[in-house]
């Protein structure tokens, strides 16, 4: 497998001189060269695989004072010496930036602006971390500019990689996109590659946990996750597969490529197993301690290199030598494939050091290894390693290293994942609860698997403590029910999340991007950096702090951008837009939330099966208020065995148009539930039609509130290939005001205080016929803490469009809890 390269510019777009080079990439991307020996580079680098672009048009002026290369979005001076602040320099339009401070090679941000504007990138490791950690840089910046240095990278030489020339040597990008981030993104993607698509299973739950199992009590746990029908898809097993701790073994034995009989002792089985149980597997090598004399493949590998075995000598790990590198892949490698692996985790953890300076033995790993994968052309590739920096996005999916037990972890998580989307690296996979250390808090686990459900990849994972280990059962009862409720959800999710895999690997849209992505005019965008957009679709405010003792409520404080309105998934409850708020949940909740005109495909089974595979029926869920569309896209080859649906790649569309309050649901060949969510009520003039035809049969109507995403549901059974379905709810159909009073009244009962707390809360709701505003005035007037009138508070403001004394009055005369 190769994946495609141009990194020679378009000649028409160069700037040469005797010792500096400029290349106008696009009218707001530029590279910059200097070599003290003239010698520039077109191979193509780790960062930059791509260089040849249509030439945009700009404007140069040369003369003995200097150069001047003018776009319509930046204007660079540059003095025709070595690169230097004072010499090297660019304004931006002043449309870009309100800063106005030019860009300066080799200048830092904070000591020109006062303060860094760049927004952050990713860090090679979360190992060890406890809470923040650096996270670099990225390509964007509120200063309008941001700049990447490619000096030192490897580079690409036919198929293999080779160091930089020594000398004087400066190779860089400036990227001027002001604060359209998305763009700047996107040009990113252009000259270092997309992110390509995963396979659909990864998308699904990881099992791992860094343990010595027998293989018989690992397919044990298999079938005890199946027979609590939690979902899996990817079973990890860590460095314990192979021989560690045997006499033979000469060193530490992180190092192995040669399967434990004592615990693996039918390794061909274990894969079978694992297969019929539509799981697939990946196993973890440290490879930095070469091959030595006990293993099962040295000798052939000895021979493939030529290595003398007289004495029992180790080959060495080399990832700089071409011939190493083919016998590593093509020997060991895939002879432990055809036994039992489906793809490696690569768990490099020596840093950037070979033999050649400048060749990084993870990103030797990540590439080869990558593109090993996919030798066959049919193979969707997959690696799962570590970042090795910008151009890693090629090489999904990233391991962020062992974390700490704690709720700092937690806290900072949901950030580090949203800012690595500014180096364009989006697969971020996070060991869900923890590596080491902390303390034993099921609450911790709960609240971290809840983020995981909405995080690019889920894998729990633990060390092998006896009292640390991720199986949901483990966790006292309240939080074994969350845990395995959310990983249902998970794999019910996953013809949404697989849909934006390809969307967003074509599109060059990472599935979590920052708020300030898509509001980057507005301050409180930057203001919460724990909150993101998952999918393009949903708003995730994760709740990373402990319950309150007395409410029992998980309390996040977020920011409701401006425009419609939104709708959280699980509570149903609406929220004005354009505001902070602070959401109240219970432990089975979580804040996600969809704007007014949102569809989001997900399996219909309250139970989905292993390994993601393409679903049996649909269910939509619809939110809504505005105009709206998704795009479910399946591969069929990822059907199950036996299954008799259509062949090759399949898209359906649904659509919803608000003014006439019809859903339109394209093509569905299977049984599709259609929730209207927030609609509490069944309209009077609601019809349903299969090919233009009204449908009475095969059809089940009804209002669900007491579960999750509660609404209107549509239950139509009915399924051939080709059908197209519509729903006339009426015209300019709304959501449901929420009564909020069942809520509160739910919400107050478990509050762990004094009863007259309560009577006092419970009285100023529903005593006095006073409008919102003054109610929420005579709760504050109380004296108690926030935390006892803040969920109250949240139910009354959410909506403005509830008016209290009519839903007083509704509940006097014993009306539904919505209205």
């Amino acid at each position: 497998m190769t994946f495609p390269i141009h990194p020679v510019a378009n000649s028409q777009a160069v700037l040469p001189g005797s010792k500096y080079r400029f290349t106008v990439l696009t009218d707001r991307l530029i590279r910059y060269e200097w070599a003290s020996d003239g010698c520039f580079e077109d191979r193509a680098s780790t960062f930059a695989i791509n260089r040849h672009f249509p030439t945009p048009q700009f404007l140069v002026i040369d003369n003995d004072d200097g150069l001047e290369i003018i776009t319509d979005h930046f204007h660079l001076c540059y003095d025709k010496q070595r690169f230097s602040p004072a010499g090297l320099n660019a304004h931006l339009s002043f449309q870009h930036t309100n800063w106005g401070a030019p860009w300066r090679y080799g200048l830092d941000e904070k000591l020109n602006l006062g303060g860094s504007l760049n927004l952050g990138g990713t860090a090679r490791t979360l190992d060890l971390c406890n809470g923040r950690c650096d996270m670099g840089e990225g390509v964007i910046s509120k200063a309008g500019y941001a700049a990447l240095d490619d000096s030192t990278s490897m580079l690409f030489d036919g198929d293999f990689v080779v160091g930089r020339k020594p000398g004087d040597r400066i190779d860089g990008y400036l990227f001027c996109y002001g604060h359209d981030y998305k763009a700047a993104i996107k040009a990113f993607y252009s000259v270092s590659g997309k992110q390509p698509v995963l396979p659909r299973y990864a998308l699904g739950n990881w099992w791992s946990r860094y343990y010595p199992y027998h293989q018989d009590g690992y397919i044990q746990l298999m079938d005890d996750f199946r027979a609590r029908d939690i979902p899996l898809s990817v079973a990890v097993v860590d460095m314990d597969w192979h021989l560690v701790k045997d006499p033979s073994v000469p060193h530490a034995g992180w190092t192995g490529y040669t399967w434990d009989r004592k615990l693996f002792p039918n390794p061909e089985q274990f894969r079978r197993d694992l297969h019929e149980r539509h799981l697939k597997i990946t196993l973890n090598d440290h490879p930095h301690n070469g091959i030595h004399s006990h293993e099962d493949a040295y000798e052939e590998m000895a021979e493939a290199l030529d290595h003398d075995t007289s004495e029992k000598r180790p080959i060495m790990f080399d990832p700089s030598n071409r011939k190493f590198m083919k016998a590593y892949l093509e020997i060991l490698h895939r002879n432990l494939e055809k036994t039992a692996c489906d793809f490696w985790w690569i768990d490099w953890q020596q840093g950037p050091y070979s033999k050649v300076p400048g060749l990084d033995p993870l990103w030797l790993l990540n590439h080869f290894h990558y593109l090993d994968h996919g030798r066959d052309g049919n193979t969707t590739p997959l690696i799962f390693s570590r970042y090795a920096g910008p151009g890693s996005q090629r090489y999904p999916i990233g391991f962020s290293g062992d974390t700490v037990v704690t709720w700092d972890s937690l806290a900072f998580q949901p950030e580090f994942t949203a800012t690595a989307s500014n180096i364009g690296y989006g697969w971020w996979s996070h060991d869900i609860g923890g590596h080491i250390f902390g303390v034993r808090d099921d609450e911790l686990v709960a609240r971290w698997v809840q983020l995981g459900v909405f995080s690019p990849i889920f894998r729990l994972h633990s060390s092998d403590s006896k009292w640390n280990s991720k199986e949901p059962w483990m966790y006292r009862s309240e939080y074994c029910e969350v845990m395995s409720n959310f990983m249902k959800l998970r794999h019910r999710l996953v013809p949404f999340l697989y849909t934006c895999n390809v969307v967003g690997s074509v599109e060059y849209e990472p599935l979590v991007q920052p708020m300030y992505w898509m509001y980057p005019e507005s301050d409180q965008a930057y203001a919460f950096p724990n909150q993101y957009i998952f999918g393009s679709k949903l708003l995730i405010a994760p709740i990373v702090e402990p319950r309150d003792k007395t409410t029992n409520l998980g309390a996040v404080k977020a920011w409701l951008p401006p425009g419609s309105r939104f709708t959280d998934i699980f509570t149903g409850q609406s929220y004005d837009a354009d505001r902070e708020i602070t959401f109240y949940r219970t432990l089975e909740e979580y804040p996600v939330l969809a704007r007014e005109g949102t569809i989001i495909p997900m399996d219909a089974s309250p139970a989905p099966g292993n390994g993601c595979l393409n679903v049996d029926a649909f269910e939509f869920v619809v939110v809504i208020g505005n105009d709206a569309e998704a795009t479910i896209l399946e591969d069929a080859g990822d059907e199950a065995p036996n299954s008799t649906s259509g062949k090759g790649q399949r898209k359906y569309v649904v659509q919803f148009n608000q003014a006439e309050g019809k859903l339109t649901a394209h093509s569905v060949d299977r049984p599709s539930k259609f929730r209207f969510l927030s609609l509490t009520s069944v309209p009077d003039d609601l019809k349903i039609y299969c090919d233009g035809i009204e449908q009475t049969d095969e059809i089940k109507v009804a209002i669900e509130e007491d579960c999750q995403a509660p609404g209107l549901v549509i239950d139509c059974s009915f399924s051939q290939v080709g059908h197209c379905i519509t729903i006339e709810l009426g015209p300019d159909p709304q959501l449901s005001v929420m009564n909020p009073m069942h809520r509160l009244e739910t919400l107050i009962m478990d509050y762990q205080c004094e009863f007259e707390v309560k009577d006092q809360l419970w009285k100023v709701v529903t005593d006095h016929m006073k409008p919102v505003n003054a109610v929420i005035g005579t709760l504050l007037s109380l004296g108690y803490d926030l935390s006892i009138v803040g969920p109250v508070s949240e139910q009354l403001l959410a909506d403005s469009r509830l008016c209290l004394p009519f839903v007083r009055r509704t509940l006097a005369e014993g009306s539904a809890t919505r209205v």
